[in-house]
């Protein structure tokens, strides 16, 4: 298999919180440099060096950094859209620069070329019963007659090659009715709101930290031919931003949110805002360690699990609010 190196530029005091919100998207090996660990190290090595190689000596004065190994293929595409999502969330929350800068580099691609790369790995894909997924550049077979859903992500996560996407579409078929409202937190392409709707919903509004997400989606919605008085797409924070959290307000049917354990778990009384009684939320983006921690938090707020949805580490559950 073939990998990506990819350096993330950091502080000291950032080192630790980045390392969490990276085994939280499912990268779960990593290196560090840091020179304040290193000159600590200096200062307090035991016995007598007669000799540090001059490159090891230059972690006295680096950057702090940590490199993770990506791999080439359609899961590390994904995998690479989520850093990058996750590192702009970061970004956005840390308004006195405690995380450093937080810019990548990639050994053999520029985050420019990212678009372009995903579609060597993105090709048609069956989930479910009832969909295909289907890059918009690329015709697809169709024996079985499903509903096709075309999805071109540029650089937003969501193609259906990543467990957690595949998962909450799998759990999304089985809960949709005709007529449903959906909300769609995190909503990246936009596969999870414009899946429902494809399945039967009646309309749909997405959410999306990143204002590129939010332009892809309507952009997807558009080409599967959902009409614009039926899917709304909202940029912004809405655990942080009270005038956006009350735009979207509203008695939904079924929420969905593919982020990560924690914005989960701050979520919690969102969802329980949103929903409706008996309302169905379909949460993933959960690494399996993390799961009953996350669903602990979720039914605090007056929900009950009905089913989880688990592959390779990854889950996704679909709960009931009371």
């Amino acid at each position: 298999m073939e990998w990506t190196e990819t350096k993330i530029y950091t502080s000291s005091e950032g080192i630790d919180i980045l390392c969490a919100n990276l085994m939280d998207i499912g990268i779960k090996g990593f290196a560090v440099q840091d020179a304040e660990s290193f000159n600590e190290f200096l200062e307090n090595k035991e016995g007598k060096w007669d000799y540090i190689d001059e490159d090891l000596l230059g972690l006295s004065s680096c950057e702090s950094c940590v490199t993770v190994y990506i791999p080439r293929n359609a899961q590390g595409a994904e995998m690479l859209t989520a850093l990058k999502s996750m590192l702009a969330g970061m970004k956005e929350k840390d308004s006195q620069n405690i995380f450093g800068r937080l810019d990548i580099e990639c050994s053999g691609i520029r985050e420019e070329d990212w678009a372009n790369n995903w579609k060597q790995y993105f090709k048609p894909l069956n989930i479910g019963r009832k969909l295909i997924i289907k890059p918009s550049w690329e015709n697809c077979e169709n024996p079985e007659n499903r509903i096709i859903l075309e999805i071109d992500p540029a650089s937003s996560f969501g193609t259906g090659q990543h467990h957690t996407t595949r998962l909450c579409l799998e759990l999304l078929e089985k809960s949709i009715s005709e007529g449903d409202k959906i909300l769609d937190i995190g909503c990246g392409s936009g596969i999870l709101s414009i899946g429902a709707m494809l399945l039967g919903a009646d309309n749909a509004v997405a959410v999306d930290i990143e204002e590129n997400a939010v332009n892809t989606a309507v952009e997807n919605a558009s080409k599967n031919h959902i009409s614009t008085d039926k899917y709304h797409a909202y940029c912004g924070n809405i655990i942080a931003d009270s005038a956006l959290a009350d735009k979207i307000d509203g008695v939904y049917d079924i929420i969905t949110a593919n982020i990560v354990a924690d914005v989960l778990i701050a979520m919690k009384n969102l969802f329980a805002r949103y929903l409706r009684n008996n309302g169905t939320l379909i949460i993933s983006g959960i690494i399996e360690e993390r799961m009953k921690e996350v669903t602990d938090a979720v039914e605090s707020a007056g929900f009950t699990v009905q089913e989880y949805n688990i592959k390779d580490g990854w889950a996704a559950v679909r709960l009931i609010k009371k």
